[in-house]
């Protein structure tokens, strides 16, 4: 019966994250690879296909043409939801991760005036390689 308090114990420390750690608990680990500015600084042409997985990962879709030019397209949705209290209880916090809106919420349950931030952003990398090497890099990015 030792194990119940211990239980306990991690049910309530759990419930005492700070917006920092949650913030670290969803975020994707692939959105620190995938920045525009990684991609315009590491991305030239004539690196080789290997060279660009290894910078960006994975692309999200990948076209050969007739032509024999292959195209990776990297494209990313990002949506931030962040929500705050001044009331006398816990600050109340809601956070989206890639891809998403919503997430985990932890609050007061007597918040009473607070303020909401929500920022979205996207980003769509098109890379051509030719005989295996980049050969273009186009990219458009938005935040709103």
């Amino acid at each position: 019966m030792r194990i119940a308090p211990l239980l306990l114990l991690v049910t309530l420390a759990s419930g005492c994250q700070t917006a920092a750690d949650h913030r670290a608990a969803v975020r994707d680990p692939s959105e620190q690879k995938l920045t525009l500015g990684t991609a315009q600084r590491e991305i030239t042409n004539g690196m080789s296909q290997a060279e660009v997985a290894k910078v960006l990962g994975s692309p999200n879709m990948v076209t050969c043409d007739k032509s024999g030019i292959e195209t990776w397209i990297y494209d990313k949705v990002s949506t931030e939801y962040v929500y705050s209290t001044s009331s006398g209880g816990v600050a109340g916090l809601i956070l989206g991760g890639s891809g998403n809106v919503g997430g985990a919420a932890v609050g007061s349950a007597s918040q009473s005036g607070g303020a909401a931030t929500r920022t979205q952003r996207t980003l769509t990398l098109i890379i051509k390689f030719k005989d295996n090497q980049v050969n273009e890099f186009t990219y458009h990015a938005t935040s709103f």
